[in-house]
């Protein structure tokens, strides 16, 4: 529970069908800002994760139209072949048919695939994003940074995002480390949190050695309703 008279939020560019600690980290804030008017870069998580399957982890992609668009934004990336939902959602129900809850979460998911999923990749991801915080019992609510108006560069960006959506705290992943100016935070009166994602527990998954680094999808399979357990509850 957060204090009434503080509102915290994180600001994250959106990722396909993410690891657990993403949602972690939505299930932590107030407001979840997509930051999706950035520059898309390839090779990234924005249109990929990994699965556990029998043959060792694997890659699913949404394929993307890349060719000649090097500057465009992610809220501006639109899929290149109609036919990634069906494949994918087929080889997501071959490599986890067997697992204990595929068939809790088989009637929703397949609709989200296979019924009307959006062209551009940034609505794909929300719609994933929604459908798994629901799944999971997260309840946080989920905005764009499109709905903050324009913005300056890195911390500069950030900081204009958190004052207007009225944040006294702001949550970031441990990578940011590189380059925020936590000074800049604490300036205007901006609790800086970092998130740390060591400690997570291991879960019953299929087909060992044991991956924390899948797609969530991986854990609510796995072990369906009991999901938020195996999240952390406290960033440090």
């Amino acid at each position: 529970m957060h204090a009434v008279s503080a509102k915290t939020i994180a600001i994250v560019q959106s990722n396909y069908l993410p690891w657990k600690g993403y949602f972690d980290l939505i299930d932590r804030v107030d407001e979840f800002v997509l930051l999706d008017d950035v520059q898309y870069t390839r090779r990234d998580w924005r249109n990929r994760n990994r699965f556990k399957t029998p043959a060792g982890t694997r890659w699913l992609t949404i394929p993307v139209a890349v060719k000649g668009q090097f500057h465009q934004r992610i809220d501006e990336v639109v899929v290149s072949d109609p036919g990634w939902a069906a494949r994918h959602w087929q080889a997501l129900t071959t490599w986890y048919g067997r697992a204990p809850f595929f068939e809790s979460y088989h009637e929703v998911l397949a609709h989200a695939y296979l019924h009307e999923m959006p062209t551009r990749l940034s609505c794909i991801n929300r719609r994933l994003l929604v459908l798994l915080c629901e799944l999971f019992g997260i309840t946080t609510t989920l905005s764009s940074a499109a709905d903050y108006g324009p913005h300056g560069s890195s911390t500069a960006r950030l900081l204009s995002i958190c004052r207007a959506a009225g944040a006294t705290r702001y949550v970031s992943g441990p990578a940011a480390r590189a380059y925020l100016d936590e000074a800049a935070f604490t300036a205007v009166g901006i609790d800086l949190v970092w998130m740390d994602n060591a400690g997570y527990p291991e879960y019953p998954q299929l087909y060992p050695p044991f991956d924390h680094n899948v797609s969530a999808l991986d854990l609510l399979f796995s072990v369906g309703g009991r999901a938020s357990e195996f999240l952390l509850s406290v960033p440090t």
